[in-house]
């Protein structure tokens, strides 16, 4: 892996599979009485978190503190830079106290490659989500949580160590243009085999998604027969000023042509999965019968985002205490 983990274009085939097996083999710490290992023990690894997040930034902490490091959690609100202080500013701080990764997520698309490539901080950079821009360990964990639920084998409950997602049918639906979570899986899943089609209104489709490696449709009932995963993006309404902002007609209408409802689920092949990044309007793009069903792995990614995240900062990071140690 590269020394820092900004897009999901950054990574191989090859390191792709390496997060995704190291992380089957740290989630076996779920079922151990004491859920920590030593690996990090000594490193300092801030959360710099520029807009509210729950499940990514305790993900992120707990991920951390599981492999025994330092976590110092830093929020925009409440400290400098709601004083006005710069991004540069608060890169020199945290790099005067000693951080060995930073865990960033910004309002603005772009912002980790700057803290990544400015040399303000010369720990591991990790995006946690930039602008409408990439969320890679978002991919991460989507890509894990479909190759456990896809290709397992009976009775089984991780995947094949080494198997990727080739051949597999990925159908993204909803609000295209202003998610992270689109983009860093379309490129992720391309990488590891997967055809990837993206469902959305005319309006909700970003300027260039024909050069991104998929297919595009207005047609969600068209495309469910035919898949063997079915991820549903939130509507992002506050990216859409006023609400709505004109990208469709209204929150019914939208939820007719573009909602998961226990309808169009029974439209699935019987072995497909159902799929949220969250937090979900429940009711407008996924119906709650569909999200609190056997078929949805909501619950799951969340706990497996715990698994990958510590397989990325373990990977970034214990080569380099290695290295130091030797």
């Amino acid at each position: 892996m590269k020394s820092h983990l900004l897009s999901a274009a950054d990574l191989t085939h090859e390191d792709a599979l390496l997060v995704l097996d190291t992380a089957e083999e740290l989630a076996r710490l779920a079922d151990r009485p004491i859920k920590k290992l030593p690996t990090l023990r000594g490193r300092t690894v801030v959360n710099l978190f520029f807009e509210d997040s729950t499940r990514t930034r305790i993900s992120f902490e707990a991920a951390a503190k599981r492999l025994s490091a330092d976590v110092i959690n830093f929020s925009a609100k409440g400290s400098s830079v709601a004083k006005g202080e710069s991004l540069k500013d608060t890169a020199l701080t945290l790099e005067a106290m000693g951080a060995d990764a930073v865990v960033v997520r910004h309002h603005a698309s772009g912002a980790p490659h700057r803290l990544a490539h400015s040399g303000w901080i010369r720990g591991a950079v990790v995006n946690a989500g930039d602008g409408t821009h990439e969320h890679p360990t978002q991919a991460l964990l989507d890509a894990f949580t479909m190759r456990r639920r896809l290709n397992a084998g009976p009775g089984e409950h991780q995947a094949t160590v080494g198997t990727d997602l080739a051949g597999r049918r990925v159908t993204i639906v909803g609000d295209v243009l202003h998610s992270r979570v689109a983009r860093s899986n379309v490129l992720l899943l391309h990488t590891l085999g997967a055809e990837v089609t993206l469902v959305a209104p005319p309006t909700l489709f970003p300027v260039g998604v024909d050069a991104w490696p998929c297919v595009t449709s207005y047609d969600l009932d068209g495309e469910l027969a035919k898949s063997d995963v079915v991820m549903m993006l939130r509507v992002q309404r506050e990216r859409m000023a006023p609400a709505g902002g004109g990208f469709f007609p209204s929150a019914r209408e939208y939820s007719r042509r573009y909602g998961l409802d226990g309808r169009r689920m029974a439209m699935l092949p019987d072995h497909a999965i159902v799929m949220h990044p969250g937090p979900m309007n429940r009711g407008m793009e996924i119906a709650a019968e569909v999200a609190d069903s056997a078929r949805s792995t909501i619950v799951e990614q969340v706990t497996n985002g715990v698994s990958v995240r510590m397989a990325v900062l373990y990977l970034l990071l214990s080569g380099a205490s290695e290295g130091e140690s030797a």
